[in-house]
């Protein structure tokens, strides 16, 4: 492959850099500082790429899914022999594949190549998208996108934010996007190698709100210019569209990015957790989009756009805490100390018990969330009583889960101080999916 101007560049300097030259003349500081500067700058550039979208057949009209047909409006947690196949392949999925992979792709920050692929098998992106733009949706139903965020999550978060942020754009567009909007991005989620594809919504500010945004969106004529910075967008060195959450005169909007336009550019900020998500910084710096590109006609509700976000992150919890806790049972039943297992202690005893009842009590808040939304119904109490319990709970088993197993918590051998990290992103996630 051919270098580009940054490859030529870094090479003659590593290769200067290498000789006693700079030694003699007293430039290899400065050599070394412009290698860095080119380095950082480079990255930034070329971190995302651009795909030419077009719309392969014009829309009268945006195509919106239905709920599945419900007999009762009270809340139901039975699922149907469709979803539950659909868990059977999920869970397999995430136990043979993701499991195994999530310290290799913690350490690289990045989900493999290979795994990726593996989850397209799946065809969790066609369900996002309607049959008529090419997808095998009939129906839309927030409680499978719950179910299987779950499942994936259980085996490993990080992997599991990278496979679903794509989906999640997907599904945003079909659930708001115009007609034309439609038409022009979601049938490439149904190809081949559908785009690598995120939402942007969290900033790094403390106390971070979703409803009063510093990322700014000014009406310039027939476009709007963006400007401001993201963070902990999933798969932001490499996606190739992005849902901008930003400010407008008449309140938050949200905006379709597409990779490599001219402005948008990503930084380089690797975070403490869901490392395999590729998480990274989003800046914008007097990024022009056209105003069609602005998410939704009148019919966008940027509330629920964010509490089915909200409700995303909390299934990953859940599915993350479930793997902490089949984790650490057999450990401390196996483990012993004065001659007899751990789990014989009541404090032991406790530790876990108390786990069950969180991770119970977590799954009921979300799912009924989750079936309201489902419904039709209101859900945003519901959601924000889900993330508050959540973001408490998860950290609070992911703390269990290190110090159930003692010094071996603490170190990479064992997963828990992984799901630890994980886990903290609760209290500060914001964006990235959507159910």
């Amino acid at each position: 492959m051919a270098k580009d101007a940054v490859g030529y560049a870094l090479s003659s300097l590593n290769k200067l850099a290498s000789s006693g030259v700079l030694d003699r003349i007293g430039l290899r500081k400065f050599v070394e500082r412009m290698a860095y500067t080119l380095t950082k700058t480079g990255f930034r550039v070329i971190t995302t790429s651009a795909r030419t979208f077009k719309a392969s057949k014009k829309l009268d009209k945006p195509e919106r899914l239905t709920a599945p047909g419900h007999t009762t409006d009270l809340f139901d947690l039975n699922i149907t022999e469709e979803q539950q196949m659909i868990r059977d392949s999920v869970q397999a999925f995430a136990r043979d594949m993701l499991r195994p992979a999530g310290e290799k792709a913690d350490m690289a920050s990045a989900t493999s190549d290979e795994t990726l692929a593996a989850a397209l098998e799946l065809g969790l992106n066609f369900f996002a998208v309607p049959e008529s733009l090419g997808g095998a949706a009939g129906e839309r139903s927030t409680v499978t996108g719950m179910l299987v965020a779950e499942d994936l999550a259980h085996g490993d978060m990080g992997q599991a934010v990278a496979i679903l942020a794509p989906i999640g754009v997907a599904n945003a567009l079909t659930a708001w996007g115009s007609a034309d909007q439609q038409a022009r991005y979601l049938p490439a989620f149904t190809e081949d190698k559908p785009p690598k594809a995120a939402i942007a919504v969290a900033e790094p500010s403390p106390l971070f709100d979703p409803a009063q945004l510093a990322t700014t969106a000014s009406k310039d004529g027939d476009d709007y210019v963006l400007n401001g910075k993201k963070s902990l967008v999933p798969l932001a060195a490499e996606a190739e569209l992005f849902l901008v959450a930003a400010q407008t005169d008449d309140g938050p909007a949200v905006f379709i990015v597409e990779g490599g336009t001219a402005g948008l550019s990503c930084g380089e900020d690797p975070t403490m957790g869901i490392r395999a998500a590729g998480c990274r910084p989003l800046l914008l710096e007097n990024v022009r989009v056209p105003a069609s590109n602005r998410l939704g006609d009148t019919d966008f509700d940027y509330r629920a756009f964010i509490d089915l976000g909200t409700l995303a992150w909390c299934a990953l919890a859940i599915g993350a805490c479930q793997g902490v806790m089949d984790y650490v049972i057999p450990y401390c039943n196996e483990r012993k100390a004065f001659g007899e297992p751990i789990s014989y202690r009541q404090a032991v005893a406790f530790i876990i018990a108390d786990m069950a009842i969180e991770i119970d009590s977590m799954r009921m808040l979300t799912y009924r969330a989750a079936c309201r939304a489902e419904q039709g119904k209101s859900f945003q109490r519901e959601a924000y009583l889900a993330r508050t319990l959540v973001k408490d709970k998860a950290m609070k088993i992911g703390t269990d889960g290190v110090q159930l197993l003692g010094g071996h918590g603490f170190t990479h051998e064992y997963p828990v101080e992984r799901w630890y990290r994980d886990l903290r992103v609760l209290g500060v996630a914001f964006g990235g999916l959507h159910l």
